[in-house]
């Protein structure tokens, strides 16, 4: 190995370490602080010499997560699904059919793209009352369904474009009508894609603390992250208990993203390798 490759090589290995110790040491500080003696302040990066696995019992039933977490699952069950299928389905329309008005309506989405969330609540906020579902999971699920669409179809919309023309061509000539064709060519082969958007939607769904805050009252038809506010009191913040509750928030998302981390990483590649 030559001097300037090796020096790339040791370059490359370098900024890898420093970014996984930039994700990995507040996750180690924060269950250090989690096993602390409750009401304590821990200071740095320590091990507990006495640790307290309790602590994640205490916030598990001082944030009342069994309902939090019922919520959160009929959210994402709510927005997951429904967002994928439509995306997919209009990203395919937009890359691969002649859509009338097709580069007009993908630049509506992607002026959807440049809103900022925030100057959509206080809208959202009088049109749901008037229509009465202010206060229900709904109130959640189809304002989270129109704000992910656009970057759904945006993904997908790349993907598709990047298909091999002759597949479908292929699949013309043997006979297959547009809904046959998505379906049973392009759709299995957009299982990357779709299953890595899968992934970003459970994580925006799942962690979503604004929208419940503002829409809904009832803090049992919140996502898991406003439990964390059982933590706040008025005169000061429980760190310990802090940390271990949004531990147990995160660890969800950790083995959806690592279940899912082939087909993650292969749908980023795609653009990128031919």
């Amino acid at each position: 190995m030559t001097t300037s490759g090796l020096a790339h090589r040791v370059t490359r290995t370098g900024i890898l370490l420093a970014l996984m110790l930039f994700a990995v040491v507040p996750l180690l500080s924060m269950f250090t602080t989690a096993l602390a003696a409750p009401g304590s302040t821990p200071q740095g990066l320590s091990w507990p010499s006495d640790p307290h696995w309790h602590n994640f019992v205490d916030a598990w039933s001082a944030a009342n997560f069994v309902a939090l977490f019922r919520s959160s699952t009929l959210i994402v069950l709510g927005v997951v699904p429904a967002t994928v299928a439509m995306a997919t389905a209009a990203g395919y329309a937009l890359a691969q059919l002649n859509v009338p008005f097709g580069k007009a309506i993908y630049g509506f989405l992607l002026i959807g793209l440049t809103l900022p969330f925030e100057a959509l609540i206080t809208p959202l906020y009088y049109d749901l009352r008037s229509m009465g579902l202010l206060g229900t999971r709904l109130a959640i699920v189809l304002p989270l369904i129109g704000l992910l669409m656009p970057f759904g179809v945006f993904w997908m919309r790349a993907h598709f474009l990047g298909a091999e023309p002759a597949i479908t061509e292929a699949a013309k000539v043997d006979g297959a009508n547009t809904w046959q064709t998505f379906r049973r060519i392009h759709l299995p082969l957009a299982t990357s894609a779709w299953s890595a958007l899968s992934v970003l939607f459970f994580l925006a769904s799942w962690n979503q603390y604004l929208l419940p805050l503002v829409l809904v009252d009832d803090p049992t038809k919140r996502t898991v992250a406003g439990g964390l506010g059982a933590f706040q009191g008025q005169y000061g913040t429980d760190i310990v208990l802090l940390c271990a509750g949004s531990l147990l928030i995160i660890l969800p998302s950790l083995v959806i993203f690592l279940i899912f981390q082939r087909n993650f990483v292969k749908a980023l590649m795609q653009g990128a390798v031919k």
